[in-house]
């Protein structure tokens, strides 16, 4: 008798363990809100993604929600006035993984500052330079806002995935023969399918959607 009910425990036990280690209802909710083509925009024309909205969370909170692992520093490449960037090599957006990049907004003068203190600079790919903020600096960039972001998924995607998750785009912008910006200003996202390389997500606020449009229509009349 005792060993028909040690089997009966142990075959209660088979089933019902898989079940403790069940995504909760929280859990799920959470992982699809931070999928890349989850995004709402709000009254004042903001956009928020990955749980981040545009013009109004600070880079705190985005370390916040991706760890320590964010790296911040200034990044200027040849010919630019340079960005006050957080990287992440591999963030976890829902079930789909890849590349993330946000662009902090920081006054030019405060970033010239900002880049003469900085700690450390070494070069990166090419001649591009990378420059580590001071303690104090990397403090006050935590009170900055989140100005821009630049996911590329480690998964390719063709039009047709990109139409069954992002609807028909606004319009298209052909760079070249296998790089073209589909445009949703509504979402406040470029979106760069590329046939011959990674695929590109760029989000801004819709209200300053002007900002990313504009130099691509002139790119293109050149």
């Amino acid at each position: 008798m005792k060993l028909i009910v040690a089997i009966l425990s142990l075959v209660v036990l088979a089933i019902l363990a898989p079940l403790a280690f069940m995504p909760s209802a929280d859990d799920i909710h959470r992982q699809q809100s931070a999928l890349p083509w989850q995004i709402e925009v709000d009254a004042q024309g903001r956009s928020k993604v990955f749980g981040l909205t545009l013009e109004q969370s600070t880079l705190g909170e985005a370390r916040e929600r991706f760890g320590l692992d964010l790296t911040v520093a200034i990044v200027t490449a040849p010919g630019e006035t340079g960005a006050l960037e957080a990287y992440l090599s591999s963030a976890q957006l829902g079930f789909v993984t890849g590349k993330l990049v946000l662009t902090i907004a920081v006054a030019g003068d405060e970033l010239d500052r900002m880049r003469q203190r900085a700690v450390k600079t070494e070069y990166m790919e090419s001649t591009t330079r990378k420059a580590t903020l001071s303690a104090a600096d990397l403090a006050t960039a935590m009170t900055r806002p989140i100005d821009s972001i630049v996911f590329i998924p480690s998964v390719n995607l063709d039009e047709e995935a990109v139409m069954s998750r992002f609807g028909a785009p606004i319009e298209r912008v052909a760079i070249n023969a296998h790089q073209t910006h589909l445009l949703y200003p509504d979402k406040g996202l470029d979106l760069i399918v590329d046939t011959e390389g990674k695929e590109i997500l760029q989000y801004v606020a819709p209200r300053s959607f002007a900002r990313v449009r504009t130099p691509l229509r002139e790119a293109v009349t050149q």
